[in-house]
């Protein structure tokens, strides 16, 4: 636990409150031990499943699963070659999910995302009818996303926010479970577009994929011809995964975790927080959306580590990926060696995971 006691910022226990109404359980019971064994253990089969697939990224797996569960999209960002297309073609496999693949690049449209109105004949009448796009899908691959231009990337705003299309006055639902999964090139790289803001929010969580170590780049040459990964199939079932979903919702948030988050959240403001380097490099700090989104993918990773309560270590363990992509720095800051995820790590170290100036109704 950390010990530092430093005090919280002026509206944490109000932000507390409200991120404890949104991400509470209502009146639903926590789920029974064996719905955690019986959860856990479908969590497992899928955890293997892709670590078969793609060696030597046991964290990356499991904060794909945690995404996953918390029904959030999710951004993958590395080099060419890592394996980021594969781990999503064999997340679809394993679930038995109907998949659709989107490259993305510089003269990509809007409407070959989201589909396009086509003028008809029927009947004798010509009347413009909806042709539906790629995006009616349960699992969308939009790969190098950043190589699109800005305009066809806000192509999926409204997809990923309310899980709909409306195209000319009409209104289209789209399959569910829907989730997003994009990759991206660092931005530095010639030909990318950075996402903007508010599509960067969109995005329950942000992973940087780094490279493997030799000994696994040894069993991957050795093992696997051309490159190829083993042929996956579904392990785990639709209902199957229906009632896990629902044993997430039921993993209990405690108040004192709710509080945790929305100190965490709201340190990342420089007019909040009581760090000179957070006041000093941070423009903007994480949005509501970001409490959220900490508050649900922390009881994602507590089902899959096999516990019906959330603890404070699965927010430290999940705030990386949910806060670094939300946190916008001050152009100052790349000069002074900082980058938004030491700003999540100095907040991690400072901000205390109890405070002693919360009500003890809060604190228990």
């Amino acid at each position: 636990m950390n010990h530092d006691h430093t005090s919280a910022a002026p509206t944490a226990v109000p932000v507390a409150s409200r991120v404890a109404e949104a991400a509470s359980n209502g009146d639903a019971a926590l789920p029974s031990p064996d719905d955690v064994r019986g959860a856990a253990d479908v969590l497992r089969r899928l955890c293997d499943g892709l670590n078969a697939a793609i060696l030597g990224q046991e964290s990356l797996v499991e904060l794909v699963v945690v995404c996953l569960l918390a029904r959030g999209h999710l951004l993958l960002e590395g080099l060419p070659g890592l394996g980021k297309t594969q781990l999503v073609k064999s997340l679809a496999e394993l679930l038995g999910l109907q998949f659709r693949r989107i490259q993305f690049t510089p003269d990509l449209l809007p409407g070959d995302i989201v589909g396009t109105p086509i003028l008809e004949e029927q009947a004798g009448h010509r009347r413009l009818v909806f042709h539906r796009g790629p995006v009616f899908t349960n699992l969308l691959l939009a790969d190098e996303i950043n190589r699109a231009t800005p305009k066809t990337q806000s192509a999926l705003l409204e997809a990923m926010s309310e899980h709909r299309v409306t195209m000319l006055g009409e209104t289209h639902p789209l399959p569910a479970p829907f989730f997003v999964l994009a990759t991206q090139n660092p931005i530095e790289l010639e030909g990318t577009y950075p996402l903007p803001e508010a599509q960067l929010d969109r995005f329950a969580m942000k992973i940087n994929v780094e490279g493997v170590s030799a000994a696994t780049l040894q069993q991957i040459i050795s093992t696997r011809h051309h490159g190829r990964p083993p042929e996956m199939s579904t392990v785990v079932e639709s209902d199957e995964w229906g009632r896990v979903l629902e044993q997430v919702d039921r993993v209990h948030l405690p108040a004192a975790v709710a509080n945790y988050i929305a100190r965490l959240v709201s340190a990342s403001h420089p007019a909040e927080s009581a760090a000179e380097e957070v006041r000093k490099f941070v423009r903007y700090g994480a949005s509501p959306r970001a409490a959220i989104a900490l508050a649900e993918t922390a009881r994602a990773r507590a089902l899959l580590r096999g516990r019906p309560n959330v603890g404070f270590d699965d927010v430290r363990a999940v705030a990386a990926a949910v806060l670094n992509h939300r946190i916008l720095l001050d152009y100052s800051a790349k000069m002074d060696g900082w980058s938004p995820g030491r700003i999540v790590s100095l907040l991690l170290e400072r901000v205390p995971e109890l405070a002693r100036d919360v009500p003890e109704d809060v604190k228990g």
